[in-house]
């Protein structure tokens, strides 16, 4: 009785020595890529950063202080990875996992609390996207776009190339800010009755006031009659809304989840495509908790049947099951960005697919 009580109390002491030295893998690999990454990137940008306008040393420091997060956010399922493959690896070569199944643990016990703490790791890398890393896109792009010009005035929005199309009018806007109600370089491509372009009016900006448009430094070409005309300031009779012009505008990578929400919602409501925002939206999600999986992808390192081959390549194999699984998400991400796939696959396929896989292959080194 006292020896099951002693074996009763080491399980739990021996599941968390596993977690344990999981996460601090993870935060060693994690902090060590990321900071390598930011190395390699500072020495490929230091010399656009510091030439721009009024630039300092202080202009490299926020430069990283914006990358960093960014590389941070692109690393945690891969760092996942390594870190299982480095921890099973090394309880297999020093005979721990024997002496752990000795005692009563399956393999699926083993590594279960290595998928606890990823899914912590899944939560927070989901989290500080949502905060921090949607900001640094935001504010990376518009101080990039602005060739990294030091100034204390706020910075013009960044360019999104938004299209729309009202009652025969192609309508292109360069940019949108002040929740759609200011748009930069406007162009209005106005067809006739045969589909070929009679006008083009080319306009600075244009505002909405008091619920309707208006257009200021106005070129207008007419084609047939091959006439420029310009104008201070013109009406623009069009029944396109601001929230239309903010929601076209949007850039997923920019947004956080709940914005993005909103937008698509908005976009449906107008009668617009969203399969490309809802593959973002899926992605959001799927992204950060595809660190789930790498416990089960790294397994082999761990389990493997000891004659089939050496630990060397139980690793690769490890090592291959999870850029396998890197390639096919980037794949049908693609694929659902373009239409080519349902949102909701293009986002969830490869980690459905790749978790059969992790499980089948933990079921078979259990034989």
């Amino acid at each position: 009785m006292i020896g099951a009580a002693g074996e009763g109390r080491a399980l739990p002491v021996l599941l968390k020595y596993v977690g344990r030295i999981f996460l601090t893998r993870f935060i060693m690999l994690l902090i060590g890529l990321g900071v390598v990454l930011l190395a390699l990137d500072l020495m490929t940008r230091a010399g656009d950063v510091l030439d721009g306008e009024g630039a300092t040393a202080m202009s490299l420091v926020r430069y990283a202080s914006l990358r960093f997060p960014q590389l941070l956010a692109q690393l945690p399922p891969f760092t996942a990875l390594l870190a299982s493959l480095m921890v099973l690896a090394g309880l297999s070569q020093h005979s721990e996992i024997i002496v752990m199944k000795s005692a009563g643990l399956s393999s699926f016990r083993i590594v279960s609390p290595m998928v606890a703490v990823c899914g912590a790791i899944a939560l927070a890398h989901f989290l500080f996207n949502e905060t921090i890393v949607v900001d640094a896109n935001r504010d990376l792009e518009q101080w990039r776009e602005n060739d990294y010009a030091v100034t204390e005035k706020p910075l013009p929005p960044v360019a999104t190339d938004t299209w729309a199309f009202d009652e025969g009018t192609l309508i292109r806007v360069r940019a949108v800010t002040r929740m759609g109600t200011i748009l930069d370089r406007v162009t209005l491509f106005e067809r006739d009755e045969k589909g070929l372009l009679s006008t083009m009016v080319n306009a600075n900006f244009a505002a909405y006031v008091k619920g309707r448009w208006t257009l200021f430094d106005v070129k207008t070409f007419e084609v047939k009659p091959h006439r420029l005309i310009k104008q201070a300031e013109m009406i623009w009779p069009t029944k396109v809304p601001p929230e239309r012009f903010l929601a076209l505008s949007a850039q997923p990578d920019k947004m956080p989840f709940t914005k993005l929400w909103t937008t698509i919602r908005q976009l449906k409501r107008e009668g617009q495509s969203v399969e490309t925002l809802v593959s973002w939206l899926n992605q959001k999600i799927a992204g950060p908790f595809s660190s789930l999986l790498m416990p089960l992808l790294g397994a082999i390192a761990g389990f493997g049947v000891h004659r089939a081959g050496t630990l060397f390549i139980r690793i690769a194999a490890g090592m291959a099951f999870g850029f396998s699984f890197f390639v096919v998400d980037n794949l049908l991400l693609a694929m659902g960005e373009f239409g080519s796939l349902p949102p909701f696959l293009a986002a969830w396929v490869s980690f459905i697919l790749f978790l059969i896989l992790g499980v089948s292959v933990i079921l078979y080194t259990e034989e």
